[in-house]
C-alpha cells in the first residue's frame, strides 16, 4: 500500500512539473549595456511536455522614448541578423520576422516601416487536388506599435495602392472562389456582411490601421489573455504541423505596455527540441501577454543582444540570411 501510495505521488509530481511554468533567469550581465527599461530573460527548463529546452526572451517598455523600435529590409535579397546589426549602427536588439520566399528573397508579409507599408500580405492561395481551379483568401496577422507607442496584433489586408495597411480586430475564415485576385472594395464589402461576433452589427470591419512600425507572421497565439491560435483562419501550417517541435520566433506584449520578444531553440536532440505553437503561446499566456503572434521560425529564428546570439540557429549555428529584421534601438 505505501509502494502504491508513493508512486501515485510521483505521478502526481511528474504530472505538475509537466504543467507549471517555465522559471526564466534574468541574464543581462550577459548582454550589457542595457537600458533601464530592457532585460533579457533565459530559461533551460524543460519544456510543458518534459522536452529539453532553451529559450529567450527579451521585455522593453515601449513607452520609453529614448528607445526606437523599428524595421530594416533589403531589396531582392537578403542579410544575415549579424550583417543587419553592422548595416543599422550595431543596435541593441535585431530578430527575425517575416516568412518570405527563398525564390525572389521578398517577404510574405506585411512590413510597415517609418509609417510606409513596404511588402504585402499574400491574399491568394491556390487550391491543390480536386480544388486547383479554386482560390482562398486568408487575412493573415501582424503586430504593429503606434505613435502613441501603443501596440496592437491585428488581421490585415494590405494593397499597393493604399498607403496604410487595412485591419480588422478579430479573424475570418478564408473567402474561397475561383478568382485570383480581389480589390479592396470586394474585401471591404465581404467584411461587413460577417456579423461582429461581440458586437452583433454588420457595419464594416475593415479599418485603416495606423500603425508606425509593423511586422507580419502568423498565427496569432493569444487574444485578450487567453490561448487562441488561429492557424486555420490564417491557413498557415496545414494538417499537424502547428504540433510540430521547431525553433521559434514570436512577439506579443502586455497591457502595461511592454514588448516580449520570444526565440526558442530547436532540432537540437537531448538539449533543445524546440516548441509547438499550442506551447509557444502558452509561454505568452504565463508571462502575463495580452495578444501575441507567431512570426517566421525553424532555420531563420535568431536574435542578437548588442550583437550577441541568445540561442544557437538550428543550422548548425549559422544564421540564415532574411530580408527583414525588427530591430531595437537607442535614440
Amino acid at each position: 500500500m505505501k509502494q502504491k501510495i508513493v508512486f501515485i505521488l510521483s505521478v502526481f509530481s511528474f504530472c505538475f512539473q509537466l504543467n507549471a511554468q517555465l522559471k526564466w533567469i534574468c541574464v543581462d550581465s550577459l548582454y550589457q549595456p542595457l537600458p533601464e527599461s530592457v532585460h533579457v530573460y533565459m530559461t533551460n527548463d524543460s519544456m510543458y511536455d518534459g522536452k529539453p529546452n532553451i529559450a529567450y526572451y527579451v521585455s522593453a517598455d515601449l513607452k520609453n522614448k529614448k528607445l526606437d523600435f523599428t524595421i530594416d529590409t533589403t531589396k531582392n535579397r537578403r542579410l544575415t541578423p549579424a550583417q543587419f546589426f553592422e548595416k543599422n549602427d550595431k543596435p541593441l536588439l535585431v530578430v527575425n520576422c517575416t516568412f518570405f520566399s527563398f525564390e525572389t528573397n521578398q517577404s510574405l508579409n506585411v512590413v510597415v516601416k517609418n509609417k510606409k507599408l513596404v511588402s504585402y500580405n499574400i491574399h491568394s492561395v491556390p487550391g491543390r487536388g480536386k480544388d486547383t481551379f479554386t482560390y482562398r483568401h486568408p487575412f493573415r496577422s501582424a503586430i504593429g506599435i503606434t505613435k502613441k507607442r501603443d501596440a496592437d496584433i491585428a488581421w490585415l489586408y494590405t494593397d499597393s495602392t493604399k498607403s496604410k495597411p487595412y485591419a480588422m480586430q478579430w479573424p475570418i475564415d478564408a473567402i474561397k472562389d475561383s478568382i485570383a485576385k480581389h480589390d479592396y472594395d470586394y474585401y471591404n464589402y465581404h467584411t461587413s456582411i460577417i456579423t461582429r461576433p461581440h458586437e452583433g452589427t454588420t457595419s464594416p470591419s475593415l479599418k485603416k490601421w495606423k500603425a508606425n512600425t509593423a511586422v507580419g507572421g502568423g498565427p496569432v497565439l493569444l487574444q485578450n489573455g487567453e490561448i487562441r491560435i488561429t492557424n486555420n483562419e490564417e491557413m498557415m501550417f496545414a494538417g499537424k504541423a502547428m504540433n510540430n517541435k521547431e525553433p521559434r520566433t514570436a512577439m506579443g506584449y502586455t497591457k502595461d505596455g511592454r514588448l516580449i520578444i520570444l526565440v526558442v531553440q530547436g532540432r537540437f536532440p537531448g538539449i533543445a527540441e524546440g516548441a509547438t505553437l499550442p506551447e509557444e503561446a502558452r509561454i505568452f499566456k504565463d508571462l502575463g501577454c495580452w495578444e501575441a503572434l507567431n512570426l517566421d521560425g525553424g532555420g531563420s529564428s535568431c536574435l542578437l543582444i548588442n550583437g550577441k546570439n541568445t540561442i544557437e540557429p538550428s543550422s548548425k549555428g549559422i544564421q540564415r540570411p532574411v530580408p527583414a529584421v525588427f530591430l531595437l534601438k537607442n535614440k
